[in-house]
């Protein structure tokens, strides 16, 4: 038994070299950890809280970046399809009036659309009777209001409006208009136009 025990004691002599503790010292991490059960629990837990801070840092600065990115887009896409339909409502040729008010009644909604509609007989008189060519150009326009959850915006539109009759030189002028659009199952469409003096706009 004294025998046994000398040899045990001599496994690891007190005067080990320095290098020898260091390595025990240095053992991997991995060895470390398997001993402690508690302390890879706590690694765990704050490596898992790190990552999940950092993904919804990035998932909220991300959807955030898309709603401005979309809203921008619709602006864009409302803004296009209101100074449409007001030069289009500016835009009419005697020669072909019927595909001219046909586009008239494709660009709007609601009450005026019907007016337009109800009107077109008249509309088709008086162009025939005066025989003139109109079109229009778009200077500028710009989006003034946008309500998504409304469905509703309003444009200001500028145009350079030549009137060509069937005799004569053709007549430039220059106008703005506001429209106020409404979104419906076809897209946006004008509710409603009028003109607004130069140099006036609303708000």
């Amino acid at each position: 038994m004294k025998t046994l025990l000398r040899r045990v004691v001599r496994t690891v002599p007190l005067g080990a070299p320095a290098a020898s503790k260091a390595a025990l010292r240095t053992k991997p991490l991995a060895n470390r950890l398997l001993v402690n059960p508690v302390l890879v629990a706590a690694i765990a837990l704050v490596v898992i809280a790190v990552a999940a801070a950092g993904w919804c840092g990035w998932s909220y600065q991300q959807a955030a970046h898309d709603e401005s990115l979309r809203y921008s887009q619709l602006r864009d896409e409302v803004r296009q399809a209101g100074e449409q339909a007001v030069q289009n409502l500016n835009t009419l040729d005697y020669r072909n009036a019927a595909a001219g008010l046909a586009v008239w009644a494709q660009s709007t909604t609601g009450d005026l659309h019907q007016q337009l509609t109800d009107n077109r007989p008249q509309v088709t008189a008086q162009l025939q009777k005066a025989q003139t060519v109109t079109t229009a150009r778009v200077l500028e326009a710009a989006l003034t209001t946008l309500d998504d959850r409304a469905g509703t915006a309003t444009v200001i539109v500028a145009l350079k409006i030549t009137v060509t009759p069937s005799t004569g030189a053709p007549v430039d002028k220059s106008n703005r208009f506001e429209g106020q659009l409404t979104r419906t199952d076809d897209g946006w469409k004008l509710a409603a136009v009028g003109p607004v003096p130069i140099g006036t706009g609303s708000g």
